[in-house]
């Protein structure tokens, strides 16, 4: 049986750190055996910090990998969470709108 992979909703609603499995695992679309090794032989995309025998990551890092974040220019995907959220039809996510480039000026 697998489990399903989580929405960005439930991605953006987490803690400042969340737990390898089923958080890290799931975004990512990884089975738990997967999960544990890649973290194991480091390999997994963001960095896993070992809080005793807890293996945790920082859901920015988790964030940033996913592209949930915006760029530092403004541009990037944006979320807004709405009554859309849940039903499948984009779970609330909304495309940045473009980012106007000018045209460098010469001195």
């Amino acid at each position: 049986m697998t489990t399903p992979a989580l929405t960005i909703a439930e991605i953006l609603e987490q803690p400042a750190v969340v737990p390898l499995w089923p958080t890290v695992g799931r975004a990512l679309g990884l089975a738990e055996s997967t999960t544990y090794q890649l973290a194991a032989e480091n390999r997994l995309p963001i960095e896993v910090i070992r809080l005793g025998r807890r293996r945790v990551a920082r859901t920015i890092d988790l964030h940033r990998f996913l592209g949930l974040i915006p760029q530092e220019n403004g541009a990037g995907p944006g979320y807004q969470p709405g009554s859309s959220a849940g039903n499948g039809e984009g779970a609330g996510y909304q495309p940045a709108p473009p980012v106007e480039q000018s045209e460098p000026t010469a001195k």
